[in-house]
């Protein structure tokens, strides 16, 4: 069956808005090339439509054009969503700024400025309630069906659905005497990891590969068979965990990443370290996971009942010794030591970053003071 496409724009802009886009997208995706075209396309129709006087790219106004563009935005019904038009807008700004650079205009490189660009909404984390993942995991454990047995997978993993998708047929490995792991293949950050499971997961995996060897789709390696595409399979998942919110009375708007959420709040509060559950989920920046756990008002008033009780429970200690205290130049080296001692500790609870690069210099900065010290001692 032929795909449906929409006619050339005629617009007399239109052929050095295809030129700027072509220049633009030459190391780009396909759907990247078709984003900046369908943004010049949707400016063009406006422009058309509301200014058909404009037919040289020298009379291309801000107040005028731009602005009047970004308000018909804004007064689409239904509205368009946050990040689409944070992404429209990029992309016209950037088409604005090439054709500047070609047509030796830069005055078209102030038709769309920075500060038009609204801020990406910060989502709060989102993990299901203890009774929403009580009762859907319930649910997903009676039907004990393919799609029942990969959410499962992903809630017990932390993984998207888009790297449960892409798990190879021999994804479960055996890391010693009752221990295995999952291999989470390259995913969103291009990325891989090993996720530690459990003899429940690895009986998930089992199921998959059952339902797997049932399927009449060839071999390919895959432990989830794709019938057509893998936007298709993800579009049967999503399907699958509607229908299933809805039969046992959850939210239908429930969605599989709050999956990975619950699944990073878990470990998290379980005792488990920020640094490893960073590692578990994927992330390469801290500040990511920071957005994918949820602290609420009981674990923080857990943590300032904690600190008050032992103020100094966080930080390691230095190791202590039964001699008294020594005084003069020798204290001051003994101090020095400790105080060397607790910042390395917690230096290497850190993840890589510039905090734990900090705390090295500071480290050697110490071990320099330290050194002039003992000098001072042997003079």
């Amino acid at each position: 069956m032929k795909r449906w496409r929409r006619p050339p724009l005629q617009h007399p802009l239109a052929p050095a808005f295809a030129h700027a886009v072509e220049s633009l997208s030459t190391a780009l995706s396909p759907s990247s090339t078709r984003h900046y075209s369908s943004t010049v396309r949707n400016f063009l129709v406006y422009l058309a439509a509301e200014h058909p006087e404009v037919t040289s790219l020298e009379q291309l106004r801000r107040d005028a054009h731009a602005l009047g563009w970004m308000a018909r935005l804004r007064a689409q019904i239904p509205p368009l969503a946050t990040t689409t038009c944070i992404a429209r807008l990029i992309a016209l700004r950037a088409a604005f700024n090439e054709l500047a650079w070609t047509s030796k205009l830069p005055e078209l490189a102030h038709l769309v400025r920075r500060e038009d660009i609204p801020r990406t909404p910060q989502s709060l984390p989102r993990p299901l309630t203890a009774e929403q993942d009580q009762r859907l995991q319930q649910e997903l454990i009676r039907r004990n069906d393919l799609g029942g047995n990969a959410f499962l997978l992903l809630r017990h993993t932390g993984m998207r659905i888009s790297e449960c998708a892409d798990l190879s047929y021999d994804c479960l490995r055996s890391t010693g005497p009752g221990q295995w792991a999952i291999h989470v293949p390259l995913g969103k950050l291009k990325t891989e990891r090993m996720v530690p499971v459990d003899s429940f997961v690895r009986d998930l995996v089992h199921r998959l590969r059952f339902f797997r060897s049932l399927d009449p789709l060839p071999t390919d390696g895959r432990l989830l068979a794709w019938s057509g595409s893998k936007a298709g399979l993800l579009a049967r998942l999503r399907e699958y965990l509607h229908m299933v919110c809805y039969s046992v009375g959850l939210p239908i708007d429930i969605v599989p990443h709050q999956m990975r959420h619950t699944y990073g709040t878990e470990m998290l509060r379980s005792g488990m370290g920020f640094a490893t559950v960073m590692k578990l989920l994927g992330h390469t920046d801290p500040a990511m996971t920071m957005r994918y756990v949820d602290v609420t008002l009981t674990d923080l008033q857990r943590e300032f009942r904690l600190a008050r009780s032992k103020p100094r429970h966080l930080a390691p200690q230095p190791k202590t010794s039964l001699t008294p205290a020594r005084t003069g130049l020798d204290g001051f080296i003994d101090s020095l030591l400790d105080t060397q001692h607790v910042m390395e500790m917690f230096r290497r609870s850190l993840p890589a970053g510039a905090s734990r690069t900090t705390l090295d210099r500071l480290s050697n900065r110490l071990t320099k003071i330290l050194a002039e010290a003992r000098k001072l001692r042997a003079l």
